[in-house]
């Protein structure tokens, strides 16, 4: 194929164009050839010869080696690399490029100066495409761009890197402020369900253990599920027998296994019962006549509880339980004299005071004693002190505490055993130890009937049952007024009349007077002013017929020669 066009014959000229390759998109690409410039050129863009290369490849890719430019010759190329010398392979003296451009060295070495401007001013500026047959040459040169004019693009310089680096930081801060504050969320969400979950248990411990605000004295409420009747409770009783004294205390020992507290319930002597036959009586009466059996129905009846045993503890015994578990601490309201002192002066055998130690029979003196004029209340909340302090210091082990119960040697009542009594025990004294122990007084009221509020109270709440006072229609009334001089006489009376199933009424004080008097206003209740004397210890002679105020059946006025009895 001939690579040479002659543009003069097609009208342009002295002028031709040349054949000098194909663009990237496979189109030919021509240069222009003036007449005079006849000697071929030999392009090859990348391998450039120097002086100091004579002969062979001289490739130096940056020219760095050369003090020349390159000489090109664009009338050898051959786009197939097929060469167009006769031997079908490169012409001798020239090197093969990597693009299949053939490279001119030979001997001469390098080309004329005009013919290297010329090549350089070819490559330098775009070329034009050359003409066919039918169509003129283009009026304006195609651009040809080579890779070399964009390598600024990927040469980095010192501000670019300042910039990435500041991007980099910045970035790097945002994303820690934004981890930062995912794990101040995530800390504070987890301390939120903690705090919920410690809360909700919380709550949820003291509902079980009744200890919220609002509850009843044993832990139920109002509109909970567990009522204070189902819930389910362990209850004995306790009379503690003064074998010199000849007197008794009576509590009930209360083990609440739904709420786990504990409670001493403080009976007091004047409580109403109903005895077996059908007659009032009251809880001191019915201890001594009817004994453990009679008295533990009675209570039954009266308090709406289901006793489960009873428990007889003489006062010798009780000093025998004190020893044993190693004495005990009370906080005693009062001194307390030595019973066995002969002269007057003696030393308090127990001291009034905080925290006082009491041995077995220091115990027993205190939880026996009632000073002069006292009721007998206050003589029986002596004793539930000593039984809560008792049971503090009994061994939680129900082994252990049952032993103790075995070392007493006591003849119990058939209903509790031994290992009954101390595995019981056991579990109060760890109630005990544990804050969950409580002391509480049955309020009585002077006819020994239970108060609507606080004795009902205390029954429903503490005990589960329901209280039902003996109907005191069918008992004598009977009012009294002290004219001895004596206060305590008062509730001597009552104790005594009570006891001998007579509802009491409060009458006063009145000046003082030497004999006593008993008045029934109806013939038919000559009997029963008779059998109150007798009661009272007064003599026949003091029974009269006359007016009664109050609405009592009989009227007793005590006078000097009236001599209380001990309860």
């Amino acid at each position: 194929m001939n690579d040479r066009y002659d543009a003069g014959a097609a009208d342009h000229g002295a002028d031709q164009y040349e054949l000098v390759g194909y663009d990237e998109y496979g189109q030919p690409v021509y240069r222009q050839v003036r007449p005079q410039q006849t000697q071929q050129q030999t392009y090859d863009p990348y391998a450039q010869q120097t002086q100091q290369y004579g002969q062979g490849y001289g490739y130096d890719p940056y020219a760095q080696q050369g003090t020349q430019p390159p000489a090109y010759d664009y009338g050898a190329y051959d786009p197939y690399a097929t060469g167009s010398h006769q031997g079908g392979g490169p012409a001798p003296g020239t090197a093969h490029d990597p693009y299949g451009q053939t490279a001119a060295t030979g001997a001469t070495g390098r080309q004329p100066l005009a013919a290297e401007q010329t090549a350089q001013q070819t490559a330098r500026i775009p070329q034009q495409a050359g003409p066919t047959h039918d169509q003129e040459a283009p009026a304006e040169p195609q651009r040809d761009y080579h890779t070399e004019q964009f390598a600024f693009v990927e040469e980095p310089d010192a501000n670019s890197e300042d910039v990435i680096d500041w991007l980099k930081f910045t970035e790097n801060r945002t994303e820690r402020r934004e981890e930062a504050r995912r794990r101040s969320r995530s800390r504070i969400v987890a301390l939120a369900v903690v705090f919920a979950l410690v809360a909700a248990g919380g709550v949820g411990y003291l509902w079980y253990a009744g200890k919220l605000p609002g509850l009843s004295s044993d832990g139920s409420a109002t509109g909970t599920a567990t009522t204070a009747g189902a819930q389910k409770r362990d209850v004995i009783v306790v009379h503690l027998h003064d074998v010199k004294g000849d007197g008794t205390a009576t509590a009930l020992l209360v083990d609440n296994t739904t709420t786990r507290r504990g409670t001493t319930v403080l009976l007091p002597n004047s409580l109403a019962l109903t005895s077996d036959d059908g007659t009032t009586t009251t809880l001191a009466k019915s201890v001594e006549d009817d004994g453990s059996d009679g008295t533990r129905e009675a209570l039954d009846t009266v308090l709406g509880t289901d006793i489960e045993g009873t428990w007889r503890l003489d006062t010798p015994y009780l000093q025998n339980l004190v020893d044993l578990v190693g004495n005990i601490d009370v906080d005693t309201d009062t001194d307390v004299p030595d019973p066995s002192a002969k002269k007057k002066g003696t030393a308090p055998l127990v001291n009034q005071g905080r925290d006082q130690t009491l041995s077995g029979k220091m115990a027993v003196a205190y939880a026996t004693y009632r000073a002069p004029g006292e009721a007998q209340d206050a003589q029986l909340e002596r004793f539930g002190q000593v039984l809560q302090s008792v049971l503090r210091k009994l061994s939680s082990d129900p082994q252990a505490a049952t032993t103790t119960i075995q070392t007493l040697q006591q003849i119990l009542d058939p209903s509790l055993t031994d290992k009954d009594l101390g595995t019981f025990l056991a579990g109060l004294s760890d109630l005990a130890k544990g804050g969950d122990y409580k002391t509480d007084l049955l309020p009585v009221q002077s006819d020994g009937t239970l108060s609507a509020q606080t004795g009902a109270g205390i029954v429903r709440n503490v005990l589960g049952g329901t209280a039902k006072s003996p109907d005191k229609d069918a008992a004598v009334s009977v009012s009294v007024q002290n004219a001895t001089g004596v206060k305590d006489n008062t509730e001597q009376a009552r104790v005594v009349l009570l006891n001998g199933g007579f509802t009491f009424l409060e009458g006063g004080t009145g000046t003082a007077r030497a004999t006593s008097e008993v008045v029934y206003a109806d013939a038919a209740d000559k009997a029963n002013a008779t059998e109150v004397a007798k009661t009272l210890g007064l003599p026949a002679g003091s029974v009269t017929k006359g007016k009664i105020s109050g609405g009592a059946d009989v009227s007793v006025v005590l006078g000097q020669d009236y001599k209380p009895s001990s309860d």
